[in-house]
């Protein structure tokens, strides 16, 4: 390896660590707030239908729900992506994105596999997506506020309570899911607020 090739690898290193020391501040507050509201709203909503709810419906009712809170929450950075940032803030989004997405892409592989499997597995799939939702959380935690830990202990306790206490061979309740999400992504919300907006907002009013 030339001396050339040497220098640019350690460049290349350099600014990697850098990366991971520096908070990823694309999640704003208030769309992952509103995506928490997504989810309470939709468990009001199917809850005031009072209409009975089979295993393939309530899956195929929350995939939906999940895909429009996921576009819901993460709205301002694709608007930025495309937009406005500069190839290496859309670099950086990449990364912080693609530490998320594993977690992301084996919750759809598992909801697959029990939609297949039928209604005998769906009292599961609640506290499962909670447990995956957290690991995503503290994959992403070195480009994130620290403080996002507490989310993801959030997201993982309250798996385990699912798993654990969920009656098995049933539908479970809609607040099984948008209860859980709802509360945890206005906790999230509430998190980058606190660490990564709270001082811009202040220097503004005193501006």
């Amino acid at each position: 390896m030339s001396d050339v090739s040497r220098a640019l690898e350690q460049i290349a290193q350099i600014h990697e660590q850098l990366a991971k020391t520096e908070i990823y501040r694309g999640w704003r507050s208030l769309p992952v707030a509103c995506s928490g509201l997504v989810g309470l709203t939709a468990a009001g909503w199917q809850t005031a239908t009072s209409r009975p709810v089979d295993s393939a419906n309530f899956i195929m009712f929350w995939v939906a729900v999940g895909a429009v809170a996921l576009l819901v929450g993460c709205c301002e950075i694709g608007w930025h992506y495309l937009l406005r940032a500069t190839e290496t803030e859309r670099r950086r989004s990449r990364q912080v994105i693609g530490q998320f997405l594993p977690a992301l892409v084996a919750g759809a592989l598992v909801t697959g596999a029990f939609l297949r499997a039928g209604s005998s597995l769906t009292a599961l799939l609640p506290g499962l997506w909670a447990v995956f939702f957290g690991v995503g959380i503290f994959s992403a935690r070195p480009y994130i506020p620290r403080a996002s830990g507490w989310v993801a202990l959030y997201y993982w306790t309250a798996g385990l309570v699912l798993l654990w206490f969920t009656p098995m061979m049933t539908v479970p309740s809609t607040w099984t899911v948008g209860g859980t999400f709802g509360v945890g992504q206005l906790l999230a919300a509430g998190v980058l607020y606190w660490n990564l907006e709270r001082g811009t907002s202040h220097e503004r009013q005193e501006a």
